[in-house]
């Protein structure tokens, strides 16, 4: 259901910018997608444990919000979970920002 502001009716297009640019409004989540959007193939949440400086409960929330923006997408392989590019969606924000821009 669309959300209101004064009145002015929210389409859900516009809140799927606001979910986007909120998903990538810090340099640990910009520097995930970088990564992952360079890769071939998935990265473990560890893998990027290593490289960054935040620790492992800091990560998983960025990996969180990244997931609830349907940026990423996780697959796990216990004990690990494996992160990569939702390509579908990520072609959709592509296509949402050069709109919105």
């Amino acid at each position: 259901m669309p959300q209101t502001l004064n009145k002015v009716e929210l389409d859900a297009d516009v809140q799927e910018v606001a979910r986007i640019m909120k998903a990538m409004s810090h340099p640990v989540r910009v520097y995930i997608l970088k990564k992952l959007s360079h890769m071939d193939s998935c990265c473990y949440s560890g893998d990027l444990v290593e490289e960054l400086p935040v620790g492992r409960s800091t990560l998983s929330q960025h990996l969180k919000e990244l997931k609830y923006a349907g940026l990423i997408q996780g697959e796990v392989e216990p004990p690990y979970i494996k992160y990569c590019i939702n390509y579908e969606n990520w072609e959709k924000a592509k296509k949402l920002m050069k709109e919105f821009l």
